[in-house]
């Protein structure tokens, strides 16, 4: 087993469109399904805004896993926290390292960059267990998450 990780940039179009179209094989059993891919000029934009960071991980040509994250700035201080927005792994590559690796990448890039807080939305219970074999923690008052979409 040979995983590498690697930053996704504006011309890797095709490895977005192809995580969209399988989705299904990094989410949950019987939870995702196939996603409509960008444009490839939504998907330039996209990889381009430098508030993204899309990880992927890989075993050779294969795409193992991937890690979708966005800087937010904050508006009382000068640091910036992150937001994990999205992990995925492949079903026949969890439990072999492939998360352990992106967030490890992730945090690579925090310290590199003085980003010193991220956090994320744990809907299962494997991902808060996961969450919390990295040392995240569950803040006391749990906030309520809460959508509106705009018609």
């Amino acid at each position: 087993m040979s995983l590498t990780c690697k930053l996704l940039a504006p011309d890797d179009v095709s490895i977005l469109e192809y995580l969209a179209v399988n989705d299904p094989d990094f989410d949950l059993e019987g939870r995702g399904e196939p996603l409509e891919p960008l444009s490839p000029s939504a998907a330039r934009r996209f990889l381009a805004d430098p508030a993204v960071l899309f990880w992927i991980a890989r075993n050779g040509a294969q795409i193992t896993g991937f890690l979708y994250c966005l800087v937010v700035p904050l508006r009382s201080s000068d640091e910036q926290e992150l937001l994990l927005y999205e992990i995925g792994v492949r079903r026949e590559w969890r439990r072999r390292g492939v998360g352990r690796m992106l967030l490890d990448h992730m945090e690579g890039w925090m310290r590199t960059n003085g980003v010193g807080e991220v956090w994320v939305f744990a809907d299962n219970l494997a991902a808060v267990n996961f969450y919390r074999a990295r040392a995240f923690e569950v803040a006391d008052s749990q906030p309520v998450y809460m959508t509106h979409r705009v018609r």
